[in-house]
């Protein structure tokens, strides 16, 4: 394949490069987590951690989209669902598609091997292995998750896998305030996978998927996204409120912040739009309000970690 400025364009947009912002958002809230609890923050080593995630996340979206022609011949690009259609408009780059998921994933292994090496920490490799792998085998055979009724429990482990990425890459370790930190983000990632899963539900019953929307539909797809921002907000906040983490987060600004989700989610479990428009709409706003809130989130750790 001849690398030009057109193809080199098009692989930039096949990687579709949004998913990295919310996961460099979600990697960001577990290692500002490790710098409150440890007093200390090594940007080195929160670079050097982003950088083995980072190739790992981006794989997803080259070997998602190799993987998922067939059910996204039958489906519209929108954001952060139906698959970027790049292949589709140009086959040429169908190969080049897994064989660059395939480098990056080597990539991202050998960089987590080297950290692994130099800190001391074999959790770290281990983590990014089983990152990466869960990232292929999403859509890839033989295990075909998506297709198997599994996409939604592998979408949800990255709630704790993604934020657990930068936890170790700060602290060199696992532990129990990592662990329950990640249980209102594995109810968030439940809700996301749901809102992107509801604008594709005919294109995915087409293209022969198995998941929650093209087996319950719709109204129990915004039925479960309302359920999962209240009751994941509403842990979220309880965590800063049991004492186990620093007293300088304040559990009421994190439940103050939790709104700007709990609002359209719970607008969405009342409305529960049925036609393709209006819930890709309601959808699509939901997924925004989750960004936004990890944007917050994050932004405040932040703030506690640098300024306070």
């Amino acid at each position: 394949m001849e690398i030009t400025r057109n193809n080199l364009l098009k692989i930039i947009k096949l990687g579709r490069m949004q998913f990295l912002i919310a996961g460099f958002i979600l990697y960001s809230l577990g290692g500002l987590l490790a710098g409150l609890i440890m007093e200390d923050f090594s940007v080195f080593r929160f670079l050097f951690g982003y950088a083995i995630l980072m190739p790992a996340h981006l794989s997803v979206s080259y070997s998602n989209d190799y993987f998922d022609q067939e059910a996204d011949s039958f489906n519209t690009t929108h954001g952060f669902t139906g698959g970027s259609g790049i292949l589709l408009e140009n086959p040429h780059l169908i190969p080049f598609s897994h064989y660059f998921s395939l480098f990056l994933i080597g990539l991202s292994l050998s960089l987590a091997l080297l950290f692994s090496w130099y800190y001391s920490s074999l959790a770290f490799f281990i983590w990014a292995l089983f990152g990466n792998l869960l990232g292929y085998y999403y859509s890839a055979p033989p295990l075909k998750l998506s297709y198997r009724g599994l996409g939604e429990i592998s979408t949800v482990l990255t709630g704790l896998i993604i934020p657990g990425f930068g936890y170790l890459a700060l602290t060199g370790y696992i532990d129990l305030k990592i662990l329950l930190f990640s249980l209102p983000l594995m109810i968030f990632q439940l809700l996301f996978i749901c809102s992107v899963e509801i604008p594709d539900r005919e294109a995915d019953i087409q293209g022969g998927k198995n998941n929650l929307i093209v087996r319950y539909g719709r109204k129990t797809g915004f039925r479960i996204m309302g359920f999962c921002a209240v009751s994941g907000s509403i842990l979220l906040g309880l965590l800063f409120f049991s004492g186990i983490y620093p007293e300088v987060i304040n559990f009421r600004v994190i439940l103050a912040l939790c709104m700007i989700l709990m609002v359209p989610g719970v607008y969405g479990f009342i409305k529960k739009p049925v036609e393709r428009p209006e819930a890709t709409r309601l959808s699509f706003l939901i997924l925004n309000s989750l960004v936004i809130l990890a944007l917050a989130n994050a932004s405040y750790f932040a703030y506690l970690l640098f300024f306070s």
